[in-house]
């Protein structure tokens, strides 16, 4: 449909020579451009070929079919073309009311007169151009509420410009590029070349001297946006939405010739992915400031301790955090090696913080030489004194290298795994929680025989949603019953064998073979 001031086409539909100029004539110097058809058949053809006519004026007595049945099988196809009926012959109130009823936005009966015929076609064309252009915002409100949706769901910024561009392609039928800085101040740019088409992501430099906070909407040379071939003959059209001064604005480039009056849906997409891409700056800050503080929290480096083999694997709850409230220790302390793994509730940014002061404290107690129930004891009085509402399964235990005797106290924590000689033993010591407040068992003793492993875990290895505790821990005991001679391997197959593909809860696994 053409736009309002533009010219508009028409098709006029007549047998008779005479008439079809006469109406030709008309309408031409009236300003429209003006097709002609001689039959039904030649109308319904040149109507289904030529998608630039915009209005059909079609005499109701035709050589091969009725007016009214050509009208109908227009308005079958292109519901949003309009039909002016004139007719020489049918021209009783049964007549108008069968072309009105079939179809027909008018109908005129002849003698008609030029400007009757022309006043008509300025009508009827005013009602399908508003009814075009709302049609047309309400199916680009449509996209920009699923563009809008889908940029907030992307999972990495690479990702977002992606869809951005895809949904701006989509929603203003063209080619569409979406240029945004990411957190570490790259400026990259998703570029869509067609609707439908792959998008691509690609540098690109933007000079953001004077842009002002808010949206703004110019017009400028597609040479300065050489990102996708842009129609010939027509400019570009940026909008650029910047919602904090320190922060670069983002840029959504489609031709000129796609946008109306205000450009209120380029204006809307702007500021929605420009939002997106401010929150995933914000998660890439705290992804990064996540990854920091949990790297700086579990050991670095596993201690070398002659004759025993120690491996151990963390997985978070979200990959995208890669934070949580599960952690482990490994140091050698006076000849003994110390090894802890503790669960802290939660798997949040929270979480690790209340772990790592866990964690300190449990080196502390042990550096001052106290036993593992002692230092249980401690801890517990810790959280209750100033961890208040939080809670922590821990075990501990201190392992003498040369005879494999080991002392251990747990709070609350899963029990430990000893598999070697084709046997799995799980050995229980029930105890409450760290943060409660009861009595507590006294330590365990026993030793770890050569050859043997030693399976320190967190609940998120073995829970599942669709099973047991006891379900989990048979799963456990069966995965465990070969341990692989690359223990880090063997970490590695428990966490693959057991663990859920989307991890919902974090997981820390420990093993310790005496050689």
């Amino acid at each position: 449909m053409t736009v309002v001031g533009d010219q508009a086409t028409v098709l006029v539909v007549d047998d008779s020579r005479t008439k079809r100029y006469l109406l030709v004539s008309w309408l031409t110097r009236a300003g429209f451009a003006v097709r002609e058809a001689e039959s039904g058949t030649e109308a319904l053809e040149r109507v289904g070929a030529d998608p630039t006519i915009d209005l059909v004026v079609l005499d109701v007595r035709l050589p091969d079919l009725s007016g009214f049945e050509v009208c109908e099988r227009i308005k079958a196809d292109h519901p949003a073309l309009p039909v002016i009926h004139v007719s020489a012959h049918a021209v009783d109130t049964v007549d108008r009311t069968q072309g009105l009823t079939r179809g027909a936005d008018a109908y005129l009966a002849e003698p008609i007169e030029p400007e009757e015929l022309v006043a008509t076609t300025h009508a009827v064309l005013r009602y399908y151009q508003a009814r075009q252009r709302a049609e047309l915002l309400a199916e680009r409100l449509t996209g920009l509420a699923d563009t809008t949706v889908a940029v907030h769901a992307a999972p990495n910024f690479a990702r977002l410009l992606e869809v951005a561009a895809a949904g701006a392609a989509q929603i203003f039928r063209s080619p569409a590029a979406v240029v945004a800085e990411t957190f570490d101040g790259d400026c990259l740019a998703g570029v869509v070349t067609a609707p439908g088409a792959a998008p691509a992501i690609v540098p690109w430099v933007v000079d953001d001297t004077g842009v002002p906070k808010g949206a703004t909407v110019r017009i400028e040379d597609p040479a300065q946006w050489a990102l996708a071939s842009w129609p010939a003959e027509d400019t570009v059209t940026v909008a650029a939405a910047r919602l904090r001064d320190d922060r670069a604005p983002l840029y959504v480039v489609v031709p000129t010739a796609t946008q109306t009056a205000r450009t209120p849906v380029l204006v809307q997409l702007a500021q929605a992915v420009a939002s997106a891409v401010e929150a995933q700056r914000s998660f890439d800050e705290e992804h990064r400031i996540a990854v920091t503080l949990q790297r700086s929290l579990l050991p670095r480096r596993l201690p070398e301790v002659a004759g025993l083999d120690l491996a151990v694997r963390y997985e978070p709850a979200s990959a995208q955090t890669e934070v949580g409230g599960d952690f482990y220790e490994l140091v050698m302390l006076d000849g003994h090696l110390l090894v802890a793994i503790g669960d802290v509730a939660g798997h949040s940014l929270h979480a690790a913080t209340v772990m790592a002061e866990l964690r300190h404290a449990v080196r502390a107690y042990a550096v001052e030489g106290h036993q593992p129930g002692v230092i249980l004891h401690r801890l517990n009085e810790l959280m209750r004194t100033l961890l208040r509402n939080e809670l922590a399964t821990l075990c501990l235990l201190l392992l003498h290298p040369p005879t494999g005797r080991i002392r251990m106290a747990s709070a609350g924590h899963l029990p430990a795994l000893v598999s070697g000689g084709g046997r799995v033993e799980f050995v229980q010591q029930p105890a409450p929680l760290l943060g409660v407040r009861a009595e507590r068992p006294e330590d365990l003793e026993f030793t770890l025989p050569a050859g043997s492993t030693l399976v320190l875990y967190t609940d998120g290895l073995i829970e599942r949603r669709d099973a047991t505790i006891d379900e989990g821990l048979a799963a456990l005991a069966a995965c465990a019953a070969r341990v692989d001679d690359d223990l880090d391997r063997f970490c590695q197959r428990l966490l693959v064998e057991l663990a859920p593909p989307e991890i919902h809860d974090d997981v820390a696994v420990v093993a310790v073979r005496r050689r």
